[in-house]
């Protein structure tokens, strides 16, 4: 049997479990709901309940709640299932996110840990696809305060780079459109796919050094830098399917791209200004911005208004300072916190490793909120 066809029939046999009160009433429900039979945990057995295509009542989910403990869905109709929460005027955001971030998870999760082939790779790529479309939906009324307070309600998992790389998407595509509101449907999801993705080269590296706090060794952290590299190079396989919608070359440029420095510092060859291109500029600030505002097992995030300071001090050398400025002006004016603090980030700051403490300096000096910051 070829691996497409034992990918399709793994999606045929395999189930999701979904939350009862997420379920669509009163309209023709597009996927099938199904239970299981089996009370042996390691013989499941799954019945279908419910069929696609008939409309549910809510009649129905209040007799489903007395009889079964939980409800599946078949994984071949995870993507109807994602498109009618998304479409739901009952589910909330959180709801709809959740959903999204974990269908996100489970395709990150495929793609990191299923033994790597190119079918295995373009799976992920067009489930990705799908998810980053959902997500499109989901935050479009979002501003980029309310995104980080949304994503901090989220769910975190242990695996640092799939939660990561699902928020760095999300702003990515919010970040994308503070600088081009007209932006259209297919650079969004250009902009979304490559957030998603731009960690891609992490699939090799060992997963003790992907989750390691702390210090890295000389070379460890230089492994962990071969990253863009190796991402770049598994997106250029000749049998890799990009989704017509989406522009493979600039996905390809922001996985190679995003930890060059604006000041050529960074790697892995050491480009700089305009020659990195705009959207691996932008998910250099994203990765950023979630590396220090998003909680993590390791440390504790700092508020949004000393991120804004902390990137500051990187502008010019890790950061393109008119992007950064428009970022950082559209926080300025939906944020209605004070400031108590100036921080400082050292240069050695890298987004892609978990710190178990940030590299953070901090001024003794009050902000004094009522005068104009000096500028640099």
């Amino acid at each position: 049997m070829s691996t497409k066809a034992s990918n399709k029939d793994n999606l045929l046999h395999s189930y999701f479990s979904i939350s009862m009160d997420l379920i669509q009433v009163d309209i023709k429900l597009p996927y099938n709901l199904f239970v299981n039979a089996s009370s042996n945990e390691e013989r499941l057995h799954f019945v279908r309940i419910f069929p696609k295509g008939e409309t549910l009542q809510k009649i129905d989910i209040e007799e489903f709640c007395k009889k079964y403990p939980r409800l599946y869905v078949p994984e071949a109709e995870r993507e109807e299932y994602l498109q009618s929460l998304v479409k739901s005027q009952t589910c909330t955001p959180e709801q709809k996110s959740e959903a999204i971030k974990d269908t996100a998870i489970k395709h990150l999760d495929n793609l990191f840990n299923k033994e790597f082939t190119t079918e295995v790779l373009n799976d992920a790529i067009e489930g990705c696809r799908s998810t980053v479309e959902s997500m499109i939906e989901v935050i479009n009324e979002f501003d980029i305060v309310q995104l980080q307070e949304h994503i901090s309600k989220l769910f975190f998992h242990d695996f640092y780079t799939y939660d990561h790389s699902i928020n760095v998407s999300m702003y990515c595509i919010s970040i994308y459109k503070i600088i081009n509101p007209s932006a259209s449907r297919e650079i969004l999801l250009t902009a979304g796919l490559g957030g998603m993705l731009h960690d891609l080269g992490k699939i090799n590296i060992p997963t003790h050094l992907l989750n390691k706090p702390g210090k890295l060794e000389p070379k460890e952290f230089k492994i962990l830098q071969e990253h863009p590299d190796r991402g770049n190079t598994l997106l250029g396989n000749d049998d890799i399917q990009m989704p017509n919608e989406v522009d493979a070359e600039i996905v390809s440029k922001i996985i190679l791209q995003h930890h060059e420095n604006y000041d050529g510092t960074g790697y892995p060859n050491g480009i700089s200004g305009s020659s990195i291109h705009i959207l691996a500029r932008i998910t250099a600030i994203a990765d950023f911005f979630d590396a220090i505002t998003t909680k993590r097992s390791y440390h504790e995030p700092i508020s949004i208004e000393e991120a804004v300071e902390a990137m500051r001090s990187t502008v010019n050398k890790k950061l393109d300072p008119n992007l950064f400025e428009v970022f950082a002006s559209h926080i300025k004016k939906i944020s209605n916190s004070v400031k108590t603090r100036k921080l400082s980030i050292d240069d050695s700051f890298d987004a892609c490793r978990p710190y178990r403490e940030l590299p953070l300096t901090v001024e003794e000096k009050p902000i004094n909120n009522d005068t104009p910051e000096k500028k640099k």
